[in-house]
């Protein structure tokens, strides 16, 4: 059976166990999984996009099925360009709803082949952020139950901590 291809894009600034979990369940229903680092992304980055590819790479064991690529333009083109029709988007909360429907809204009235897939993130994953978890590091915090230990060590170099 041939499932396709779905790209989930996001910052990764840092890469949470919840997007690691978000990819890793993704491979379940589709035949590959492209991680798209963003980069224009309006967000103030703590690691560069070369840093985040890197770690990612790092993290999905060179597995064939879950690639990391980056991307800047629109969303939708750079689907397109993948052969892909399936956006996949992590949903923690509620809250994540209105933005990520929003969102997916405008990407299939733009490229209306393409969809959108919410995955509901695993509950011990809910009330996990990028925004969070540097938070909690830079202030010295025990990060090791939110992200895995490749990251926490790199969080740990940019802080000064180690």
């Amino acid at each position: 059976m041939n499932r396709h291809i779905a790209i989930y894009p996001g910052s990764f600034d840092p890469f949470t166990n919840g997007h690691l979990d978000i990819a890793r369940r993704g491979l379940e229903i589709f035949d590959t999984v492209i991680l798209a680092v963003a980069k224009n992304s309006e967000k103030n980055s703590l690691f560069s996009v070369a840093e985040r590819v890197e770690m990612i790479t790092r993290l999905t064991d060179n597995n064939p099925r879950l690639q990391v690529e980056t991307f800047d333009g629109l969303l939708v083109d750079y689907v397109v360009s993948k052969g892909a029709r399936v956006i996949l988007r992590g949903l923690r909360a509620v809250t994540d709803f209105e933005f990520e429907f929003q969102l997916a809204q405008m990407n299939h009235t733009v490229c209306s082949q393409v969809e959108t897939l919410f995955m509901m993130t695993s509950p011990n994953f809910a009330y996990l952020s990028s925004s969070i978890v540097k938070e909690v590091g830079r202030l010295g915090g025990d990060i090791s139950k939110f992200v895995p230990p490749l990251v926490r060590e790199e969080l740990m170099k940019k802080f000064g901590l180690l």
